[in-house]
């Protein structure tokens, strides 16, 4: 039944985007192409989603089905909104002639080709846009930078600076060059500490080990620090057994201590500097709707309000949901998960928009509320549809600043 809805929703998309076509062009040769394009696509999708092998995730070659399927049914989709809407207008023209013109049948007056070629316009935006994104926008990273100032912070930490990363999501990478690019960019910020934020892998501990070598070179005075999102768990995955899902989560966590990186689960450590400190937290993920493995007070034991704190948090519904109202203040919270959909619109000072803004409140860069902000980071890496389309890949660098 889902198959069967799925493929009469698809259809019926495909058969009113067709008007467009059919309008613009008489051509047999481009009307048959686009019908045997569409029935292509449609299969390759539907047979790729059930012969998929859930004991082995989704394989880079799945995700590029994925997107291919994006890239013809998303056009689609903003056709059947001009043919909709000049539909619309059309009844109202043939209503209006009927009641008023003296017009004995109800007719509906013929397609304009010049709306019909506006909407092939306008729907090849999204066409080469998430081509783009496939092949280029995935690895377009940019490095954003925040002063961000604290009436609390200690002196000697006045302009100390963070590095965040967040969702590597190795298993997708396909460019070790590209990544390598990634990497070094990171490396040359020179912050004084680097913060990972959860997701190294899609699920399995695996995905990471031709990669070790590359992320091992992360380097910062103060080191490199790491917690579990909510694909590190391997929770989307089939397993044989229990105990080799536990044993996996056991060899990613050991992965990342190869690495150099510092994983904390649920604790805290002290940055140290001059005579100041600073209590970096890592909990463990925590989500609304995914795996709920965080405890802040837990994580915060021994703490006080007075202390100043930097947390890291994979999700950041953590924070809306508990980090945000918390007694005990904590004043920086570093997120990621969202990946700020991997689609979207973003000019600053005029507009920012993805969809993922209808599922997480706070998606994307900082928020403030309660004398406390958080930094939710777009991500590293990508899942699901191989690409970025305007919300690029993310290195976030902040520096923390003694509010006078």
């Amino acid at each position: 039944m889902r198959w069967f809805l799925f493929i009469v929703f698809y259809i019926l998309v495909d058969l009113y985007a067709f008007q467009a076509f059919r309008t613009f062009s008489k051509g047999l040769l481009i009307n048959a192409l686009y019908i045997i394009v569409s029935l292509a696509v449609l299969a390759v999708l539907i047979y790729t989603l059930s012969t998929m092998d859930r004991s082995e995730g989704i394989t880079t070659k799945e995700m590029y089905v994925f997107g291919w399927f994006l890239v013809f049914f998303v056009p689609k989709l903003l056709l059947v909104l001009f043919m909709c809407g000049e539909d619309v207008v059309r009844f109202f023209i043939a209503l209006f002639s009927r009641m008023f013109n003296s017009q004995s049948s109800f007719h509906f007056p013929s397609r304009r080709k010049f709306v019909s070629a506006l909407a092939l316009g306008v729907a090849a935006i999204p066409f080469a846009s998430l081509i783009y994104g496939m092949y280029k926008g995935k690895y377009r990273y940019r490095v954003l930078s925040y002063d961000l100032e604290f009436e609390d912070l200690p002196e000697a930490f006045d302009g100390y600076t963070i590095t965040q990363i967040s969702d590597v999501h190795s298993g997708s990478f396909d460019d070790e060059e590209k990544i390598a690019y990634g990497v070094d960019l990171i490396n040359k910020q020179q912050s004084d500490v680097i913060l990972f934020t959860g997701d190294l892998v899609n699920n399995f501990a695996k995905e990471m080990e031709g990669w070790t070598s590359l992320f091992s070179t992360l380097k910062a005075k103060d080191g490199v620090y790491s917690v579990l999102g909510n694909h590190d768990y391997g929770d989307y995955a089939n397993w044989e057994s229990q105990n080799a899902k536990a044993q996996n989560l056991e060899s990613l966590k050991d992965l990342q201590r190869k690495m150099g990186w510092h994983l904390l689960l649920n604790e805290h450590v002290w940055l140290e500097k001059g005579s100041g400190r600073i209590a970096l937290i890592g909990v463990e993920n925590w989500g609304a709707g995914f795996k709920q493995a965080g405890d802040i007070d837990k994580a915060s034991e021994g703490l006080t309000e007075r202390d100043f704190k930097v947390l890291m948090s994979h999700d950041p519904s953590y924070w809306a949901e508990r980090l945000k109202k918390d007694p005990k203040n904590y004043q920086l919270t570093l997120s990621g998960h969202t990946h700020g959909m991997q689609f979207g619109i973003e000019i600053p000072g005029f507009i920012r928009w993805s969809p993922v803004q209808y599922r997480y409140e706070n998606w994307a860069g900082i928020y403030k509320e309660n004398n406390r902000i958080l930094n939710v980071n777009r991500g590293f890496g990508y899942l699901g549809y191989p690409g970025r389309v305007g919300i690029w890949p993310e290195v976030t660098v902040i520096k923390l600043k003694k509010k006078i």
